[in-house]
Order: C-alpha cells, then sequence, then structure tokens
C-alpha cells in the first residue's frame, strides 16, 4: 500500500485534496475534495472584542515551529468535544516530515512555560491549509488563529484554507464555496511566491485586529 510521503502530500495540496483517517487508531486513509469548501477571507477575518483584549494583554507567548510534533499530537488527542481523531500515526509522522523541508508550520501559545494550545498546517505557494487545533487554556487556539492570520498578512499569502465551515470558525468570517470557485482559488494562489514568517512585529499583530472585519452571520 502507498504511504504518505512530502511529495504525495504536496501534490494533493496543490490539486485541492487532503487525507483524513476514520479514526486516531485506523491505519487506512481517505482522500477528501469537498464540495463545499471552507475558507477564511484573509481581508475580512473577524475578531471577536474579548478576543482582541486577550490578544492585546498578552496573555499568551506565541511561538513558531518550536515544538511541530508536540502539536499536531496534541491535535490528536480526543477531548470533550472531540471523542475521536481523523490525525492517526501515518499521518502525524508524514506532516511533521513536512514541517522539517519548511511546508508545515505550528504555532504555539504558552502560558507559563506550558504549552497552552495552537494550530498547524501546510504552506504551498500563496495558499495556506489550517489542519487543526487544540486549546488547553481558554482562548490559546484563537489567539494562535489571529497570530497566523498576521503572518499570512505579513508573508503575502492570499488563501487560507479552513477545509469545512464550523460555527466556532464562522466567528471569524469563515465562508464555503463551491469546489470550482475554491480550485479558481487556489490556483491563483499556487502563483504567488509567499513566505511565512518566523516572527513578526506587534504592529503586525495589531494590524489584523484594527482592520477586523464585522462578523459574519
Amino acid at each position: 500500500m502507498l504511504r504518505l510521503n512530502p511529495e504525495i502530500l504536496m501534490r494533493a495540496y496543490a490539486a485541492g485534496i487532503f487525507p483524513m483517517a476514520q479514526s486516531r487508531d485506523d491505519p487506512e486513509l481517505f482522500w477528501i475534495d469537498p464540495e463545499w469548501r471552507g475558507i477564511i477571507p484573509l481581508n475580512e477575518f473577524h475578531v471577536p472584542r474579548r478576543l482582541k483584549r486577550t490578544v492585546r494583554r498578552k496573555h499568551f507567548e506565541v511561538t513558531t515551529n518550536r515544538v511541530f510534533a508536540e502539536v499536531i499530537n496534541a491535535c490528536a488527542e480526543s477531548d470533550k468535544g472531540r471523542p475521536d481523531s481523523w490525525i492517526n500515526d501515518e499521518i502525524a509522522n508524514a506532516y511533521q516530515e513536512l514541517a522539517r523541508l519548511g511546508h508545515a508550520y505550528s504555532i504555539e501559545c504558552w502560558r507559563n512555560g506550558i504549552l497552552a494550545g495552537g494550530l498547524y498546517g501546510v504552506s504551498l505557494g500563496g495558499a495556506f491549509f489550517g489542519e487543526s487545533m487544540f486549546t488547553r487554556q481558554r482562548d490559546a487556539s484563537k489567539v494562535a488563529l489571529v497570530h497566523l492570520v498576521a503572518r499570512l498578512r505579513s508573508g503575502g499569502y492570499t488563501l487560507l484554507d479552513s477545509q469545512f465551515t464550523t460555527q466556532h470558525l464562522q466567528q471569524f468570517g469563515a465562508i464555503e464555496m463551491t469546489r470550482e470557485a475554491y480550485k479558481r482559488l487556489l490556483a491563483e494562489a499556487l502563483e504567488i511566491e509567499a513566505r511565512f514568517p518566523g516572527k513578526i512585529s506587534d504592529d503586525e499583530v495589531e494590524a489584523v485586529l484594527d482592520q477586523s472585519a464585522p462578523a459574519v452571520r
């Protein structure tokens, strides 16, 4: 059976598809090409008022790719709101290899030296494919998302793919579109040479908060 590797993954993302497993312990994979695709428009990102205060107060230290493996393993853990995960060992190992090659990134939020939450995703051209997030302290994953958007804007990205649209993501401005419309945006984004910045300034984070668009209703 063909196993996941960085080349297969990058070709799949360029075609607009991504892998999932039925559960954490299921070794089988299947490929997803949703009829309706979720994205978060970078220029219409919405930050709820209370979250703005949390970001500005700097409750968390935010880093990039400091502990990618720990982030993806935390995303694979079961919790009260997510009894099982689509991230099995093969997926976790393949994305860690992507990170070593500079094609996947994690955003980590720390509180008093303890990992409080974060997210990870894949970078290709001017597109960033958000894969999963986790939180162990209130708002940690949301702060990571704000910092992700600030980095994507700074680095010249044009597409933030959320794969699906959930009520949780809609509060940040997530929308859904047809497969055909998404793939047109993807094709345009792949022509761009974006750069994922390891560090950004406070002013770049503040710009995301100041330019926050109204929430989608």
